[in-house]
């Protein structure tokens, strides 16, 4: 009598096909991590609607912060695996449904990002000059969907509304010179568009005061630490006794190292002799924008108000205004998600509703095949490495639920089958090679650092041809 044949492993069966919806560092490292793990053999396809990967690493990092950029070469590795594919230029909503996703994979991860800035929802933000920092992250990072004339930089002086790494980012973009950026990534027709910039000084405006901001010390520092432009800082708004915010006792245990970091050298910094520069960068803390003031339907001036903490700590004015005479006003208040099409959004918190990384239903109830990473699930904070715990976290559940993703499918349809149905072109991991070629070529011939970014959607049709 022989033996029955013992249950294959999980290992021995057909691999988990996975779609990623998003090449930023939250989509590639969830496609790390699913090939990663012995126990379910999984095959990830990388969606992104442009040909070229690696999202905020990409469009979102200044080109000044070559260090940071560097971690585009570990997400580069991710994609050479033999069991992930990058397939480019394929728009989820809009090329492919999520019925279509179904069609061709067991689960779908949705890593899209948050894409857009919060507004302010002040009088005048409409007016022409008052733009999104996030337009102008993308236009000087050369993202292909940015027109080179959306910035002109005319105006002399220029407001920046927010406290975080992103508005410390493009305060030392307007404050340096052309020189100082021509060993960056910065597409050539952008630098000579700041090389022509007229703004010589740029106000950073920050709601609360410097122990409750949001930027870094390395950022801090980098601001701090222009060669070429005079940083500052008025004395008295930093002169603080952490150790007496709120009085003391439970308010006092809320101020972090971090924010003691950031006060120890705005206060150093505040004690040295202002400059000569040619441009300069006022740090105002304790300043809400009331009204962005327009002539003729252009921004004209910004007007704030004064802020203080009352005593638990909440935000108040103070009835006293102040105006700056800007022509720009940049708000930098926050990223938020944007709805994808079919899959549940909570309008308040602007993320996917999740639980453990998999998408619920307006009742509550997980979604079959349907999870979330990074930003959209879990909204804007963080840094980049964040993103891998939280990828983690995502294929944990997802392996989880791997012997039910399988029994909810039948036959699976290849994603190429459904592509042609449609009649989309698309592009793939060895055309985004071409590109980056293409890119180092550049900077060879400009004499420009390692790589000068393509600009604008014709070139890459130039190399790529439609897609």
């Amino acid at each position: 009598m022989t033996s029955p044949a013992p249950e294959p492993r999980e290992t021995e069966s057909a691999p988990l096909r996975v779609a990623v919806i998003g090449s930023g560092p939250a989509g590639i490292y969830t496609a790390d991590a699913l090939p990663r793990q012995q126990r379910v053999p999984v095959a990830v396809d990388v969606l992104d609607r442009l040909p070229t990967p690696y999202g905020l690493v990409r469009y979102g990092v200044a080109p000044d912060h070559t260090k940071i950029k560097g971690v585009a070469r570990a997400l580069r590795s991710v994609l050479e695996h033999p069991d992930v594919r990058f397939v480019g230029g394929v728009e989820f909503g809009r090329d492919l449904t999520r019925q279509d996703l179904e069609r061709s994979y067991h689960a779908v991860v949705y890593a899209t990002g948050a894409s857009v800035d919060r507004r302010m929802h002040v009088p005048g933000e409409d007016l022409a000059g008052s733009v999104a920092a996030t337009d102008f992250v993308n236009w000087y990072c050369g993202h292909p969907d940015s027109e080179l004339e959306r910035f002109v930089l005319d105006a002399e002086e220029v407001a920046i509304v927010g406290a975080g790494n992103v508005a410390l980012d493009v305060a030392r973009i307007l404050a340096k010179t052309a020189d100082e950026l021509r060993h960056t990534d910065i597409p050539q027709p952008v630098l000579d568009v700041l090389a022509a910039s007229r703004v010589r000084t740029v106000h950073l405006l920050a709601r609360r005061g410097p122990l409750q901001a949001k930027f870094t010390a390395p950022e801090l520092r980098d601001l701090l630490g222009l060669p070429g432009a005079d940083v500052v800082v008025d004395p008295a708004q930093v002169d603080i006794d952490p150790t007496a915010v709120g009085g003391g006792g439970a308010e006092t245990a809320q101020v972090s190292r971090a924010a003691r970091t950031n006060l120890k050298l705005l206060r150093e910094h505040a004690d040295r002799p202002t400059g000569e520069a040619p441009r300069s960068v006022r740090l105002h803390f304790w300043s809400r924008p009331e009204e962005i003031v327009g002539e003729d339907g252009r921004v004209r001036a910004v007007r704030i108000e004064h802020t203080r903490l009352d005593a638990d700590g909440r935000l108040q004015g103070t009835g006293d205004t102040t105006e700056l005479p800007v022509g720009m006003v940049l708000r930098s208040v926050g990223y938020a998600g944007v709805p994808l099409p079919q899959v549940p959004f909570d309008e308040h918190a602007l993320t996917v509703p999740q639980e453990d990384g998999r998408v619920l239903d307006a009742e509550g109830r997980p979604v079959a095949g349907a999870y979330v990473a990074g930003w959209i699930k879990r909204g804007a904070t963080g840094v980049i490495g964040t993103n891998k715990s939280d990828a983690a976290a995502t294929v944990r559940t997802l392996l989880q639920d791997a012997p039910a993703l399988r029994e909810r499918t039948g036959d699976l349809v290849p994603l190429e089958d459904v592509l042609d149905e449609r009649g989309l072109a698309h592009s793939g991991y060895e055309d985004w090679l071409r590109i980056d070629a293409a890119e180092e070529r550049q900077a060879s011939d400009l004499e420009r650092g390692e790589r000068v970014k393509l600009h604008g959607w014709a070139a890459y049709r130039r190399i790529l041809g439609d897609f």
